[in-house]
């Protein structure tokens, strides 16, 4: 299998792939219920960094708020490869996130 092929589906093993759309998209307390999905997601940091690849704005993707993943882009701006960083960084928000902690962004 390609690479490209293997990067374009990602998607068809996500722990929401048979989920409501709509049930993604939420907001306030219902957030909480969606990272739940998430965080027990195989494919969860491919997810995340395409959501911050592609600068998506609403919903949860990848365990992370949109604000979140604001935060994220603000942090980071010139990032090209979230996933490699995601991945491999041994900075501690990666670790985080691979630990499947949502982390503080807000003090960073």
């Amino acid at each position: 299998m390609s690479l490209i092929y293997e990067e374009q589906t990602w998607a068809v093993r996500a722990a929401c792939a048979d989920v409501d759309p709509d049930s993604l998209f939420v907001r306030g307390a219902a957030q909480r219920q969606v990272r739940q999905v998430c965080f027990s997601c195989p494919v969860r940091l491919e997810c995340l960094a395409d959501a911050l690849d592609s600068n998506t704005v609403f919903g949860v993707w990848g365990g992370l708020t949109e604000r979140e993943r604001r935060a994220l882009l603000r942090r980071f701006p010139n990032e090209t490869n979230w996933y490699d960083r995601l991945k491999n960084s041994d900075e501690q928000l990666a670790v985080e996130l691979r630990a499947g902690h949502v982390p503080r962004l807000s003090n960073r």
